[in-house]
């Protein structure tokens, strides 16, 4: 079942990728993908590999060669194992590595706790989100800024039903947020970008959306439920705690 369920999920991870872009270009193995409008979002302008039929000392240099002119080279195998034997030529070619989990939420679904949970459009985001980016990328011009806040609207081409989740502070901002993807005629929904603002962390907050997030997916008719988390974070275990559990691997592959 974990096998399934994990090609499913990276089926979807493919297509949402495929939907939300501008623009795709076919490669051995995988795909580009381009949004000229967020030039410099690293997720909206990366190679995809989805297929496990290509050479991995081929795969560097077709990310230079795809991504041209782009001060930056960004790939996402998804396939844990075949990943792996992209690790060394990615990094005889100078790309750091990253190995990301797939976990799938196995326990039962949170039941309503009357915490205040609604979805919110991204103007209501667009303050939070901004000082969000500015804390982790504090060398990022405004620019660069405004484009990480404003390709969250190109994901609502991504999945069949796209949310913006938020859980409001007393004083009505947006104290945690997250992003939902739900394919209910597959059965699959995606949790993503879930985060708290600094002045609004340990209240509980993020409990309150991931919760709501799902029992939103589970009221879709989605029995599958999932999120990215990275391997060396602590958020892993945070996941863990609420009922998240790891069924595979997949890697990225960054160079600037």
């Amino acid at each position: 079942m974990p096998d399934d369920e994990l090609q499913r999920i990276n089926a979807f991870l493919a297509g949402f990728a495929r939907l939300r872009a501008e623009r795709t270009v076919e490669l051995p193995g995988g795909f580009a993908v381009f949004d000229d409008r967020f030039a410099g979002s690293w997720s909206n302008n990366q190679v995809v590999v989805d297929g496990t039929d290509t050479d991995p000392a081929a795969l560097p240099g077709l990310v230079d060669e795809v991504m041209g002119e782009r001060p930056f080279r960004v790939a996402a195998v998804l396939d844990g194992e075949f990943g792996l034997a992209c690790v060394e030529p990615f990094r005889r070619a100078g790309y750091r590595h990253s190995t990301y989990l797939v976990m799938l939420h196995t326990s039962p679904v949170p039941a309503a706790d009357g915490g205040a949970v609604e979805e919110v459009d991204l103007e209501a985001l667009r303050l939070p989100l901004a000082a969000s980016w500015r804390a982790v990328l504090p060398d990022a011009g405004e620019d660069v800024v405004r484009q990480l806040v404003d390709r969250r609207e190109a994901c609502r081409r991504g999945a069949e039903d796209v949310r913006f989740l938020g859980a409001r502070a007393r004083d009505g901002a947006v104290a945690a947020w997250a992003d939902l993807y739900l394919e209910p005629a597959r059965g699959i929904a995606q949790i993503e970008d879930l985060m708290t603002a600094e002045a609004h962390r340990r209240r509980g907050h993020a409990d309150a959306v991931l919760a709501a997030a799902l029992r939103r997916a589970a009221a879709a008719g989605c029995g599958t439920r999932f999120l990215i988390a990275e391997s060396d974070d602590w958020p892993r275990d945070w996941y863990a705690r609420r009922g998240f559990e790891v069924i595979g691997h997949s890697h990225g592959f960054e160079r600037t």
